[in-house]
């Protein structure tokens, strides 16, 4: 008799599959910009490793997952901004913008008991609204910290600042900024991995969850 039960296994290989995309895309821009010193450069890299990321996503889930896709599409607009203005202040803006804008909504949905989170996160998990409501509550903050470490890590009087102030020399602040944006991914990774417990725990659908990334890696 065959078993007709569906797997979990393909959806939870296509969230991996995702993860590992979207780190392809912030490898290549970092290991173009530490190769050639060039944050132009990179940030063409950037442009089309975006655009791939979204077509191999879109392939992998025969959709456009809303999350990716808005942090694709801000990748993709600031860094044609960049490219074409030959200002690399755009591709870095992206991140305070993007995290900012996000930040707002979350948090502002919180009081009116609406969460807009369950339609960026489309499918990806099913939880209940008092999961909901914590985890919009821990992505707006998280969002809302990255809009102003960027800006911090973006701005070369801020990191001579600080780096005067802990002893050490004047840094290069594209090297610095570059750096702070693959922290970053990792750091987003690991906010996502910390909030499985609470997601297996509120669920209200047997399925195992993957790690949810606030950071796309784009």
């Amino acid at each position: 008799m065959t078993d007709t039960t569906a797997s979990p296994e393909p959806k939870k290989n296509r969230q991996w599959i995702r993860q590992l995309v979207d780190f392809g895309a912030l490898a290549a821009f970092m290991i173009s910009y530490f190769v050639s010193r060039d944050m132009i450069l990179a940030t063409w890299v950037l442009v089309g490793a975006s655009g791939l990321a979204l077509i191999i996503g879109y392939a992998v889930e025969r959709r456009f997952a809303p999350l990716p896709l808005i942090t694709g599409l801000f990748a993709l607009v600031f860094g044609l901004l960049t490219v074409l203005t030959h200002d690399d202040l755009y591709v870095k803006l992206k991140l305070t913008v993007q995290n900012g804008l996000l930040a707002v909504i979350l948090l502002g949905s919180i009081p009116l008991k609406k969460y807009p989170f369950k339609a960026l996160l489309g499918s990806a998990i099913k939880v209940n609204d008092a999961a909901w409501r914590t985890l919009t509550l821990r992505y707006g903050l998280y969002f809302l910290a990255v809009a102003i470490l960027n800006e911090i890590f973006r701005s070369p009087a801020a990191v001579t600042a600080l780096w005067h102030a802990l002893g050490r020399d004047t840094p290069n602040p594209n090297d610095v900024w570059t750096s702070f944006r693959g922290v970053l991914w990792i750091a987003a990774s690991i906010f996502g991995l910390s909030q499985v417990p609470l997601i297996m725990k509120n669920m209200t659908k047997d399925e195992e969850p993957g790690p949810i990334s606030p950071d796309t890696g784009i």
